[in-house]
């Protein structure tokens, strides 16, 4: 009783945590200048989406693969975002 216990307020403060640190991708790319770029950022969303819906299924041990590839979601939300931008610098749709 007492591990299970234990092993709850673990992963309570570990899901607490995890969520004050991840930050879910914004679509923030103009689907008009952009349609490429802003679609993918929408994939980003959805598999975002997806890693939680997986994590919750699995009671949140993955041993931190899912909150990994989050993370790597959000990395690549940020590129495709500076992608735009860098193209509206040059010009270029």
């Amino acid at each position: 009783m007492t591990k299970t216990l234990l092993k709850l307020l673990v992963a309570a403060s570990l899901l607490a945590g995890g969520v004050a640190i991840a930050q879910k991708p914004v679509q923030n790319v103009s689907p008009g200048r952009h349609p490429n770029l802003a679609a993918a950022q929408r994939l980003c969303e959805q598999a975002y989406q997806k890693i939680i819906a997986a994590q919750q299924d699995n009671e949140w041990d993955m041993e931190g693969h899912a909150q990994k590839a989050k993370d790597l979601l959000d990395q690549a939300n940020q590129q495709l975002k500076l992608a735009a931008q860098y193209a509206n610098k040059n010009k270029k749709q």
